[in-house]
């Protein structure tokens, strides 16, 4: 398989005072064009809290309109980003949304649905690990039926990552692995992936410096070089999404295109 390389919904589109990262609600058509005359594979949605009602993945006619924009550029939608549980974290009372998420999901023929376990969602503590562990269980025969994979992003180091991944034990959960929330927390990439590599379905790929935020990729605290040595190791063969720092306003596409070829160049020379 050969790897892709996609963009985070939202990266392709001038930010103008929304932050890092948002749904982009009026231009989420024109990214799909903006990423493939960019040279991307596939662009990772964004289902978010706010709004969600009026998101396309949420609605019939959005899906539609998803496959149409899909079709037509080749640019594919193989996972959401389910900001929604970041903002809300899942529990059994929202557990409906992951399923219907979940059918959404496979009507867009995506892979996967990637559920961020961090920042406000992160597990502080036991109880946190058991009532998410009880409210993924309810949501994991959907996702086994529509054969969609459940990807965890975690702030934890690697052999904790491992014990629960090996915890919930389900063939359709998934580890996320994230580099910038990685170097940003001090973690050896080597490590991580030699403990929980086997269970990667997706990589977002962003520099962080240590315990700051996200900068240029390569000229923060993430280790490219041995990441990707080890993604070689284990034989990666998944997507690499740019989850990147944003350039100056306006040249969106140009920041893109730059990040896109530090990762071919990594792919090139390890993978």
């Amino acid at each position: 398989m050969v790897n892709r390389i996609g963009i985070m919904q939202g990266r392709l589109t001038a930010a103008r005072g929304r932050g890092i990262q948002f749904f982009p609600a009026a231009e989420w058509q024109q990214e799909f064009q903006a990423a493939k005359t960019a040279g991307l594979d596939e662009i990772e949605f964004i289902f978010d809290l706010e709004n969600y009602e009026a998101n396309p993945l949420w609605t019939e006619q959005g899906r539609k309109e998803i496959n149409s924009l899909s079709a037509a550029t080749a640019v594919k939608v193989n996972y959401i980003c389910a900001d929604y549980f970041m903002r809300s974290p899942l529990s059994k009372d929202n557990v409906e949304i992951l399923k219907q998420l979940i059918h959404a999901a496979k009507e867009i023929h995506a892979t996967g649905i990637e559920i961020p376990l961090v920042d406000n969602s992160s597990l502080k503590t036991e109880q946190d690990e058991d009532l998410f562990v009880s409210a993924l269980q309810e949501g994991l025969p959907t996702a086994q039926d529509q054969q969609i994979i459940l990807g965890l992003e975690m702030d934890y180091p690697p052999e904790k990552f491992l014990k629960l991944l090996q915890k919930i034990n389900h063939p359709w959960v998934k580890a996320n692995y994230d580099s910038g929330n990685s170097s940003g927390l001090g973690f050896d990439p080597e490590e991580e992936i030699m403990s929980y590599g086997q269970f990667i379905s997706n990589i977002h790929i962003k520099d962080r410096l240590l315990g700051d935020g996200t900068v240029e990729p390569g000229t923060g605290s993430a280790d490219f070089e041995k990441l990707f040595r080890a993604l070689g190791k284990i034989k990666y063969s998944g997507s690499f999404i740019l989850q990147t720092a944003r350039g100056p306003e306006g040249q969106e596409l140009e920041t893109i295109k730059r990040h896109a070829q530090f990762v071919k160049n990594l792919i090139a020379k390890y993978l």
